[in-house]
């Protein structure tokens, strides 16, 4: 009976990340191009995106990967939420795998992550948006792997 109803159930007992496509099995992840006027932000996407590779197990040195992950950060805002002194940061990427210069999948991720402004200390308050950045970073490449990997 549970074999029955198991088999129409839409889900899929395999393993995180073993849709890449035609045959990848290691990746490369080069640093992101960084299409904002936010400084060094393409640095906090690619080092989530390579976290995420090592916790499935896909990241690779140049001498053994046989696709690239490449990204570009797309957009980045701030705005205020209707809550006071919460602010809002929205960030958006693409993401890509490319084996010998063709892409064969791409898709783009966005999202948004709120934060406190903090007691009126400007200082205080752009450090609780980096933190709220590096928080979206890592959800949406999370998000991102999962979306190019076929795990959705």
């Amino acid at each position: 009976m549970w074999v029955a109803a198991g088999t129409g159930c839409g889900y899929r007992l395999t393993p995180r990340g073993d849709g890449l496509p035609e045959g990848v099995t290691a990746l490369c992840a080069p640093v992101f191009t960084n299409a904002t006027a936010e400084p060094t932000l393409e640095t906090v996407f690619t080092r989530f995106l390579r976290q995420e590779l090592i916790r499935v197990g896909r990241l690779a040195d140049a001498a053994s990967c046989n696709a690239r992950m490449e990204g570009t950060v797309l957009s980045v805002a701030s705005s205020p939420t209707i809550i006071p002194n919460y602010f809002r940061v929205f960030a958006q990427a693409r993401v890509r795998i490319v084996k010998d210069g063709q892409v064969l999948t791409e898709t783009i991720v966005s999202g948004t992550e709120d934060y406190l402004l903090g007691s009126g200390d400007v200082l205080e308050a752009e450090a609780n948006r980096q933190v709220a950045l590096e928080r979206l970073a890592e959800v949406l490449m999370r998000d991102g792997y999962d979306r190019l990997a076929g795990a959705w």
